[in-house]
Formats: structure tokens, C-alpha cells, sequence
């Protein structure tokens, strides 16, 4: 199937619509922390940390999809590989379906990756260039013995044509396609196993703008035909707002604000995701949106500023941002915000 046949628009998202999760949390997220040493020197002497993801509380709930966005750097793609455990996280615990995930020896968590599953970023360097498609596909299928030898092949075209490709390229190597069609690929393997949980890491971040339509409108269907969970990370604010149920904004390694997407994309109460609504593109050439804009850089992760991470930033910070570090609060109707100006 060529990426150019099918529709190029981005249906709304039909779960969780108005920004409410649809049941008990699947996954639970509380104090979160992964700091990646900093070496330095002929013998590699550690000189400091940086602060990847400092303190993260998140829930998902089954049947949604929550967005997490923010800047290159803010700690996004951490937070979902310590959640699948790809990474292992130093502090703060992860219970999925009321399983301690940290708690999970080898065996255990083996058993459990059939139930969480990720996909990539960048649909090139995540397949195996010398695989065939259906090796790649298989493979999990192969790993946790899922379908006998015999079947597999009939079970990865089942799946090819889940995803909207034709069988017939299975004996094909990734090189052979386009990057729409390679991340259709990765979503195949993904699902594979069928899962619950998938974290879509920026999964069309790489993908030309009309391609990236297309595989929105699969992930969807796909949630909706699998009942499947989304954590979905990118940086565009636009794509985020189609799929999502609820958005998660990360700022420096924290979470600043939390709501349905309804309620945050028409009513941002965080200076931060002011900001980031107020630089996302309109689609309109003669409007003339008002921009917020920040002064200064991002901070460094090794040395994160004390008391608000974004006070650095902020248009609006008082003196009681650089002392107190502000919790993440409910300010009503599920909506989270960490700012000292922000009241519930």
C-alpha cells in the first residue's frame, strides 16, 4: 500500500472525548526519577547528574490516550522508556494494572512486555536493516512463543493487513519502502503480542505531514478496533490535540500541568504551556495570534534552577518561585497545575 492512497485528514478523536479517562487507572505513575550520570576526566570520574525526569506523577486510564508534550530535552521520551522499562528507573514507582512493575524479576517482566509495547521515533533506525518484514514482525511472536512455527507467517500477514500493507511484501527489507510505510511496520510488531498498553514514542515526528495524517487516523482505528492505551509523546501540539484524551505538559523533567485536552488547549492555566499553545502554527495565513514570548534558554539539566524550574523563563515569576518548588495541584475537574499564582 503507498502511502499516498489514503486520506490525508485527521479525524477527532473519539475516545475519551471532553477530556475524561474512561475508567481506574491502568498505569500509575508516583515520584518518577531517572538522573543520567556525567563523566568527566582520563578515569571517567562522575562530575554531576543530569535530571532526565525528577518527580514525575502520571495515570492512564484504560481505553485513552494521554499526550505528553514539551521542548526537546524536558524529559518525555525517559518518562515512557522507564515506564516500558527499557530504562530502569532510580526512584519511584510504576504499577501497571496493580502490578509493581520495579517489583518484576527477568522472568516476570518478560511475561508482562506482551501487555506493553513501544514505538519508535525514527522509523529507519528502529528496524533491523538486514530482517526481512516478516522476520521483523515474528520476531516477538517467535520470543514469547505466541504462534507456532508453522503459522507465523499467516499471523504477520494478519497483521499487515491490521496496519494497511500487503502481505506480499513480508519477504521485503525496510529499505525497500518509504518512512510511512516503515513505522506501519514498527506499529505491526508492536501489536504483535497484543497488547494493552502501547507508548508511542514521536511516532510521526519523522514522517512527511500528509503521512503523518494517515498514521494518526491508524492509531486510532486501532485503539478503537484493540481497545488499546495510549501514551502518546511528541512536540507537535496540533497532533497531540487530535489524538489525545487528556495532556500531560513536562517542563525540565517535572510535570507543570495535567487536564483533559478540552480544558488545557482552551484554558492553559501554567505560563510554560501558555507559552507553548501561543508558539504552536495556525492554520489560518490572515490570523495574527499573540505570541508569549520566553527570555533566556532552557536551563541546564545538571543544574536545574532551584524552587520552579521554569522561573528562569517565566513572564509573570515572584520571588516565592526561586524558594518553594510549587506542587502539582487540583485546581478542579481534574485539572493539575504546579504554580504558586495558580490557586484551586
Amino acid at each position: 500500500m503507498d502511502d499516498s492512497a489514503a486520506g490525508s485528514t485527521v479525524r477527532a478523536s473519539a475516545a475519551g472525548e471532553g477530556g475524561q479517562p474512561w475508567s481506574a487507572p491502568l498505569v500509575e505513575v508516583r515520584g518518577l526519577v531517572k538522573h543520567f550520570p556525567v563523566r568527566a576526566g582520563a578515569w571517567g570520574r562522575r562530575r554531576g547528574s543530569v535530571h532526565a525526569v525528577d518527580g514525575v506523577d502520571l495515570d492512564l486510564a484504560r481505553g485513552e490516550t494521554l499526550g505528553l508534550v514539551g521542548e526537546s530535552g524536558s524529559g518525555k521520551t525517559t518518562t515512557g522508556r522507564c515506564l516500558v522499562r527499557l530504562i530502569e528507573p532510580d526512584a519511584g514507582g510504576i504499577r501497571f494494572d496493580g502490578i509493581d512493575m520495579l517489583a518484576l524479576d527477568r522472568g516476570a517482566l518478560r511475561a508482562i512486555r506482551k501487555r506493553l509495547q513501544i514505538i519508535f521515533q525514527d522509523p529507519y533506525s528502529s528496524l533491523n536493516p538486514r530482517m526481512s518484514v516478516c522476520s521483523i514482525v515474528g520476531e516477538p511472536l517467535a520470543i514469547h512463543r505466541l504462534v507456532p512455527r508453522a503459522r507465523r507467517r499467516e499471523r504477520v500477514a494478519e497483521l499487515l493487513r491490521l496496519v494497511g500493507l500487503d502481505p506480499a511484501v513480508m519477504d521485503r527489507i525496510p529499505r525497500e519502502f518509504s518512512g510511512g510505510q516503515r513505522q506501519r511496520i514498527g506499529i505491526a510488531r508492536a501489536l504483535a503480542v497484543q497488547p494493552e498498553l502501547v507508548v508511542c514514542d514521536e511516532p510521526v515526528s519523522a514522517l512527511d505531514v500528509s503521512v503523518q495524517a494517515q498514521v494518526i487516523n491508524l492509531l486510532q482505528d486501532l485503539q478503537e478496533q484493540l481497545r488499546l492505551s495510549y501514551l502518546f509523546i511528541a512536540h507537535d501540539l496540533n497532533v497531540v490535540e487530535q489524538i489525545s484524551s487528556r495532556v500531560a505538559v513536562m517542563y525540565l523533567g517535572k510535570i507543570c500541568e495535567v487536564a483533559g485536552r478540552d480544558a488545557l488547549y482552551g484554558d492553559p492555566k501554567h505560563p510554560y504551556t501558555q507559552a507553548l499553545l501561543s508558539a504552536a502554527p495556525v492554520p489560518d495565513p490572515d490570523a495574527r495570534p499573540r505570541r508569549t514570548l520566553l527570555k533566556g534558554e532552557l536551563p541546564s539539566a545538571v543544574h536545574p534552577p532551584s524552587g520552579c524550574r521554569f522561573r528562569t523563563r517565566c513572564p509573570v515569576a515572584v520571588a516565592e518561585c526561586e524558594r518553594l518548588e510549587p506542587p502539582l495541584v487540583d485546581i478542579g475537574a481534574g485539572h493539575r497545575v504546579a504554580c504558586h499564582l495558580v490557586k484551586p
